[in-house]
């Protein structure tokens, strides 16, 4: 169940891996639809160029199963990532030409799935729809309308046909086509009995994803209330993301015709809105907004209940903890550093306190009808180019509401249950890194390098290494013999780390938004590739 549970997070941060192409998406289409609409005269030399920043970020977003097939076999792979990569984008298109030809014998075409031909041919209407919304075009290819699910089949595939044989030896003669070149190839073949089975499975699970939208479009604030709860409650795990890119980038976050286009998923939707020269608004049931409640004034309020409730000798030290971590939350909307504070020393606060308050900030935003484009300083900055689509003007009360109300509770149940949330234990010890000395006698190592070299060998060494990726705000790595990875205590007190969560074989560090820059420096110490 462990290694299973491993295998899940592992995914989950393969996921992130796009999360670039959709932030420019949201900036280029912002802003340079936001010039080319109301700001330049067309036919200037300012709005061709604007208008080239749209059609990149439009780009970006009409090709996110791509993105997502490389990204995830990219990540999944466990050496020779570019290949892996290389054979993610193979699998992709045979996927889908795999679809197209089989669907073709079968007498399915673009012109035979109409609605208009399916009830000639005898469906009921409403059967004749159902079955006429499986179809669309990709990459020009017609074939199941898959959305962002067939670039992730495709990279989960490739990354699997990766792994198993990617060390594969062929006689002298045929040694060309051994290791990463022979991937390609059973990529290609194992596309074919893959593509099939997909074009028999895929409309069980698009029926499914239908009955998925129908739920969350007709439960109204119950079912918001249960995806902002979520939302939390799985990002200790690293699997939160599972629940909101579908909702995001997808059909199960619903559908909107925008000037003749139609959009899937609720940031896809908002930003063909922020496109368009004739929307008056955003869409107020987006599954973000909420967020901008808790990540500009909930969080900052529960951080000063924490640096309120702290040891009076403590406070100067404890903020300056939090404090960086506010300002993070508050202009890139990373979370992570601040909740990761409490949740492993006071989990019961986090998950029977702090999750619901997420939860209940998504309903009252949609109950304000707040209506506007990002949930974070740096990514709201297209609206100041568009002010006439935002709907936000409760938000100049929800927000110090929202502060106090989080700062009551959380110092109210942080006294009520004594929980030591920073700075509250009897003998806080400095924040520091560890002496050399005390290191390499606590791990037994004579090592006095980097931060990079010392997480390295607090994972058992190179050798103990099998796997180690990254998301937005946390290493995860795969290893060999978990008996050789160091204690928690030894990554949170001298190893720099927020917080540690364990898979079997499996570890999550979390380092907030530098994390990326900490697993480069890895990456060229252990040279995987």
């Amino acid at each position: 169940m462990k290694n299973f549970q491993a295998k899940i997070q592992t995914f989950a941060g393969a996921m992130m891996v796009p999360i670039i192409l959709f932030v420019l998406v949201g900036f280029y289409v912002g802003i340079g639809a936001a010039f080319t609409n109301y700001i330049v005269e067309e036919g200037s030399i300012l709005h061709t160029v604007f208008s080239l920043i749209t059609s990149l970020g439009f780009m970006f977003m009409n090709n996110l199963q791509i993105w997502f097939a490389v990204g995830i076999a990219f990540v999944l792979a466990k050496k020779e990532k570019g290949w892996a990569a290389f054979s993610g984008i193979i699998m992709y298109f045979s996927l889908l030409t795999i679809i197209k030809t089989f669907a073709g014998l079968q007498g399915f075409t673009a012109d035979t799935v109409t609605v208009e031909a399916l009830m000639s041919a005898g469906y009921a209407e409403k059967a004749a729809m159902n079955f006429n919304a499986l179809w669309g075009t990709a990459q020009g290819i017609f074939g199941y309308n898959m959305g962002i699910f067939s670039g992730i089949l495709s990279g989960i595939a490739a990354a699997l046909i990766h792994n198993k044989w990617v060390d594969k030896e062929l006689p002298a003669m045929l040694g060309f086509f051994a290791g990463t070149k022979f991937v390609v190839i059973m990529v290609t073949l194992i596309s074919i009995p893959f593509g099939v089975a997909v074009y028999y499975v895929w409309p069980f699970i698009g029926m499914a994803l239908q009955s998925i939208t129908g739920f969350i479009g007709g439960s109204g604030l119950i079912g918001t209330f249960v995806f902002g709860t979520l939302d939390k409650l799985l990002l200790p795990f690293g699997i939160h993301h599972l629940i909101a890119f579908p909702i995001e980038y997808s059909s199960v976050g619903g559908t909107l015709l925008v000037d003749g286009v139609l959009y899937e998923g609720v940031r896809n939707i908002i930003n063909g809105q922020a496109a368009s020269a004739e929307a008056t608004g955003y869409l107020i049931r987006n599954f973000t907004s909420g967020r901008i409640l808790f990540q500009l004034a909930g969080l900052p309020g529960a951080a000063f209940a924490m640096y309120k409730t702290a040891r009076p000798e403590n406070r100067k030290k404890v903020a300056s903890i939090l404090i960086p971590a506010v300002i993070t939350l508050a202009v890139v909307g990373i979370s992570e550093p601040i909740e990761y504070t409490f949740l492993f020393v006071a989990p019961a606060l986090y998950f029977l306190v702090y999750a619901p308050l997420a939860g209940l900030s998504y309903v009252v935003a949609e109950l304000a009808q707040i209506s506007i484009n990002g949930h974070a300083l740096l990514f709201m900055v297209p609206n100041l180019f568009q002010p006439h689509k935002v709907h936000a003007i409760h938000l100049l009360w929800l927000l110090p509401v929202t502060f106090f109300v989080y700062f009551f509770i959380f110092r109210a149940v942080i006294v009520k249950f004594n929980l030591k949330t920073p700075g509250r234990g009897e003998k806080e010890e400095s924040v520091k890194l560890i002496s050399k000395k005390e290191y390499r006698e606590s791990k037994d190592t004579p090592n006095d390098e980097s931060l990079e070299v010392r997480i390295i060998e607090a994972l058992g060494g190179k050798d103990n290494i099998e796997a180690i990726s990254a998301c937005a705000t946390r290493l995860r790595v795969t290893v060999k013999d978990e008996s050789q990875v160091a204690s928690d205590d030894a990554f949170k007190d001298h190893l720099e780390a927020m917080g540690v969560v364990h898979g079997k074989n499996s570890i999550q560090i979390i380092y907030g938004v530098r994390v990326g820059t900490i697993l480069t420096k890895i990456n060229d110490i252990v040279k995987f590739e």
